[in-house]
């Protein structure tokens, strides 16, 4: 698969189901955790065109488990922030191959590990409702130009709805939503710069029921979590993700 060795290509559907199941249970980290584990064994190519698939089919399932109603009221309410993040990725993706690795990763990985570490320890970082708008305006801008790069635009969403305040119902239709969206615009993208081909998206399409089954069984973690656990279960993984970004920037 890939031109990959048995035991890499084993490796590389076990963390799959490792993300899946996180997913599931949190409502994000996929493409952190693919991205941070697929670097150690993977080609950068590969490993950014591996999560296309498994990311697409498990936010389908994830923006549309209650509905399309609540789906696409999720959509009208964060509108700013996935066009935002569907421009910017469209303009950031043909960049994916000359941005060096090390400058992404420590870009996004300091903010995001100081806004999480913040929050964990009781700092109020709300945004005034009066700045909201330019807030998911500037938000989506960073999180699509990460994301066409890296693969990687979940974190400044994250940022918007825990500074907001959003339920846990809210929380995870809306990264579901979002983060739907900004993956087919990263596959349109890659099968426009020709990284998403048929060899790299057959690999990709074949991590999808290991991502499917972890999210599922994530599924049954996230529904006993009550508001405050899963509150703090995000700000957790945001600061352990953050830390990971910056320790592989920096090795």
């Amino acid at each position: 698969m890939a031109g990959l060795g048995t035991g890499v290509f084993v490796a590389a559907l076990v963390v799959t189901l490792v993300a899946g199941f996180v997913k599931g249970a949190v409502g994000f980290a996929m493409p952190m955790i693919l991205v941070s584990a697929f670097a150690i064994f993977l080609p950068k190519e590969l490993a950014l065109a591996g999560l296309i698939l498994p990311t697409l089919v498990t936010n389908i399932s994830q923006a549309f488990r209650q509905g399309t109603g609540p789906a696409k009221e999720t959509a009208l309410t964060y509108r700013r922030f996935l066009i935002a993040t569907v421009i910017c990725i469209a303009v950031s993706a043909p960049f994916a191959d000359l941005i060096p690795r090390s400058a992404y990763l420590l870009l996004l990985g300091v903010p995001i590990t100081a806004f999480a570490a913040l929050q964990l320890m009781g700092r109020s970082l709300a945004i005034k409702l009066h700045h909201r708008a330019r807030a998911e305006w500037a938000l989506g801008v960073v999180g699509g130009l990460y994301g066409g790069i890296s693969g990687i635009w979940g974190p400044p969403l994250l940022v918007l709805l825990l500074s907001t305040g959003a339920d846990k119902v809210t929380a995870i239709r809306a990264q579901g939503v979002v983060f739907l969206i900004g993956a087919v615009a990263l596959l349109l993208s890659h099968l426009g710069t020709g990284l998403a081909n048929a060899q790299t998206l057959a690999f990709s399409a074949a991590l999808c029921l290991p991502a499917l089954a972890g999210l599922y069984a994530g599924y049954a973690i996230q529904d006993r979590l009550d508001q405050q656990r899963f509150r703090r279960w995000t700000q957790a993984l945001l600061v352990l993700t953050g830390l990971n970004m910056v320790r592989q920037a920096l090795v």
